[in-house]
């Protein structure tokens, strides 16, 4: 399944969700309850409005903290009509977030716990506190296979675009160097720097440059990197001044053959000291 189809039935769902919570809260006697019941709809809704903005800082803002302490004082105040929702903690702890978000979500399922304690009686609740560690420990392991680097890597970055990360660019470039020499077509690969505000933006309007079968990767916080295929050198000149013509300024922009491209290592330092000023040689530098 596509990214941009999961990204779709994940904002359903997170709707739907939205929707069930408004109609609890909307039946809440008091204030407090309603209040906190108001404001996970809201975190539903916004969720659902930016999910696929989640690409620029997925784990670096604290946005998966608010249902934990949403959850956490829906159980304080009202611990005998919400003592099932104990049971969502795991959901939350499954969800990206930070380390240390994930630990301050950790010490609020304790809480939320010891909360209901008096309402549960002592075998009861040291029942639930067992099941409810088995099923964080489980949602914990979940959440590490999930998260392992090689899967973060392969990860579209933007959902419906060919944006792909700097781990999935070693892995293309032999295979298109390699393409490139058995079908005779010109291949080249494009460095693209630009101001940190600007590197999003560019990476949708390079990928809307891009054929099908070309692909966009973002190397740092400001570099960006395509893989160009050609008929011939002439079609790549028109490219590289088509391109030149419509991607923002300021930037700094370098294009290398594929054929003289052996790894990504050497063509990156080569970049990272090449000037702003433009410059001409081999390898088509442009600042």
């Amino acid at each position: 399944m596509q990214s941009k189809y999961k990204v779709g039935l994940m904002r359903l769902n997170l709707l739907a969700g939205a929707l069930l919570l408004a109609l609890i809260a909307s039946r809440q006697p008091q204030l407090a309850d309603a209040l906190l019941l108001w404001l996970g709809v809201l975190w539903l809704t916004l969720t659902a409005a930016l999910l696929e903005f989640s690409h620029r800082r997925p784990g670096m803002l604290p946005w998966q903290l608010l249902p934990g302490l949403l959850l956490t004082g829906v159980l304080w105040t009202a611990p005998e009509r919400f003592a099932l929702w104990l049971w969502l903690w795991p959901a939350v702890l499954l969800m990206p977030q930070p380390t240390w978000t994930l630990a301050v979500n950790l010490c609020l399922a304790g809480v939320s716990w010891w909360t209901l304690y008096p309402l549960l009686g002592p075998f009861q609740a040291v029942f639930a506190g067992l099941a409810l560690g088995v099923l964080t420990a489980i949602a914990m392991a979940r959440r590490h296979q999930t998260q392992q680097p090689v899967v973060r890597q392969r990860v579209r970055l933007v959902p419906g675009l060919p944006l792909w990360s700097a781990h999935q660019l070693t892995e293309d470039l032999p295979r298109e160097r390699a393409r490139c020499q058995r079908e005779g077509v010109h291949g080249e690969l494009l460095l693209l720097e630009v101001p940190r505000h600007q590197l999003w933006a560019t990476a949708r309007m390079l990928c809307h440059q891009l054929y099908d079968f070309e692909s966009c990767y973002r190397l740092d916080s400001r570099t960006l990197a395509a893989l160009l295929l050609s008929r011939d050198d002439d079609q790549a000149s028109q490219r590289r001044a088509a391109l030149m013509d419509t991607l923002p300024t300021p930037r700094k922009t370098r294009f290398m053959s594929l054929a003289t491209t052996d790894d990504l290592e050497t063509p990156l330092a080569d970049f990272q000291r090449q000037p702003v000023t433009p410059a001409v040689g081999r390898e088509f530098e442009h600042g």
